[in-house]
């Protein structure tokens, strides 16, 4: 793995893991933060613009981080 790959994935879990903890304060002090993200996901999609496009692995990886912030 070259140094690039391991900082994107070193960046990629300390973001996810700000942002879980931001998610789980801010549903904290406004219960129902969480409902409104998730209704908010027929909107989300994947920008790309080739072959890799997958709109419905974006939501998906949106759904698996609001059911953790759920559990969290």
């Amino acid at each position: 793995m070259t140094d690039l790959n391991v900082q994107t994935r070193q960046r990629e879990i300390a973001t996810e893991h700000l942002l879980f903890k931001l998610i789980e304060y801010v549903e904290g002090k406004h219960p129902g933060v969480l409902d409104y993200l998730e209704a908010s996901l027929d909107h989300l999609g994947d920008p790309a613009t080739d072959a890799s496009k997958d709109d419905e692995g974006v939501r998906r990886i949106a759904r698996k981080m609001i059911s953790g912030a759920r559990r969290g």
